[in-house]
C-alpha cells in the first residue's frame, strides 16, 4: 500500500546515489539421390523455420528480432505505476493510475499510454491557504516486437533532435537500460525516455498550482520546477521497469 506522507518544505526526498546517479537535485555419401534431395529438403525447411524465428530480411540485409528482455503489456500495466518517489515528493494520489486512448496491440508493436495525479495537501509548506500543488505524471511504454527501436530513439530523444528555444539539451542518465536521456521541454515538463532492448519507456512530469479557496487566491504560488522532480523521476522508472516485466 503507498502511504500517503505530508509534503514538507521542499519537493523530492533524499535518494541513495547508485539509484538515480548525478541528477539529485535529488547429405552422407552412399544414399539414393532421391532420398538425398528428400532429406536435404526438409532440413532445409527445418533450419529455415528455425531462422525465421530470430531474423528476418529487411532491405539488403538481415535484422535480428528485438530482445523483449521479458517485457509484457496490457490493459492492466498502468498498475506498473506505483510512483513511490514522486508521491512522497507531491504529498499523495489524486486517482489511480488510468490507461488513456491509444493502446496498440499488433504483431509488430505494443502500446500504452497511463497517466495519474498526484497533489499536495491544501497551504502544505510554504503554500498559503486555499493553494495546492498538482504534479501530473504520464507514462508511454512501447514495445517493438519485429525491429529493434534503437536508432529511432538515438534520433528522436538523443543531442540530435531538434530543440525548440526554451528546450534544454538531453542529459545522458548513466546506468538506466541501454540508454536513457532526461530534458526538460520549454520550462514546463520534464520527460526520462529509456531504451531496454526492445523497449521504449517514457515518464513525463510537470506540475501546476490550484486553488479552491473562498476568495480570488490571490499570491499564487510558483509551482516546482520541473528539474526538482528528476531524482524521482529515475527512481520511479526503475520500479516502473521491474513491474512491466511482471505486471
Amino acid at each position: 500500500m503507498i502511504s500517503e506522507p505530508e509534503l514538507v518544505g521542499e519537493f523530492g526526498p533524499e535518494h541513495r546515489p547508485e539509484a538515480v546517479g548525478g541528477f539529485d537535485h535529488r547429405p552422407p555419401p552412399g544414399r539414393r539421390r532421391g532420398h538425398g534431395l528428400l532429406w536435404g529438403a526438409a532440413g532445409a525447411l527445418t533450419a529455415s523455420a528455425i531462422w525465421a524465428t530470430t531474423v528476418f530480411a529487411y532491405g539488403d540485409g538481415i535484422v535480428e528480432r528485438p530482445d523483449t528482455r521479458g517485457y509484457q503489456l496490457s490493459g492492466r500495466s498502468c498498475s506498473a505505476m506505483q510512483l513511490k518517489a514522486l508521491t512522497a515528493a507531491a504529498g499523495k494520489r489524486e486517482d489511480v493510475a488510468t490507461l488513456v486512448p491509444g493502446r496498440i496491440e499488433h504483431p509488430a508493436l505494443d502500446q500504452i499510454y497511463c497517466n495519474v495525479a498526484l497533489v499536495s495537501p491544501e497551504g502544505a509548506g510554504t503554500y498559503a491557504e486555499g493553494w495546492s500543488v498538482h504534479v501530473h505524471v504520464g507514462l508511454r511504454a512501447e514495445l517493438h516486437k519485429e525491429t529493434a527501436p534503437g536508432s529511432e530513439f538515438e534520433a528522436r530523444e538523443g543531442p540530435s533532435a531538434l530543440e525548440g528555444e526554451d528546450e534544454k539539451g538531453a542529459e545522458l542518465v548513466p546506468n538506466l537500460g541501454d540508454r536513457a536521456y532526461l530534458r526538460t521541454d520549454f520550462g514546463e515538463q520534464s520527460r526520462l525516455s529509456v531504451l531496454d532492448g526492445a523497449a521504449v519507456l517514457t515518464l513525463t512530469v510537470s506540475a501546476s498550482t490550484t486553488y479552491s479557496g473562498p476568495d480570488d487566491g490571490d499570491d499564487e504560488p510558483e509551482a516546482p520546477a520541473p528539474e526538482s522532480f528528476h531524482a524521482d523521476m529515475i527512481s520511479d522508472m526503475r520500479d516502473v521497469m521491474e513491474k512491466l516485466k511482471t505486471t
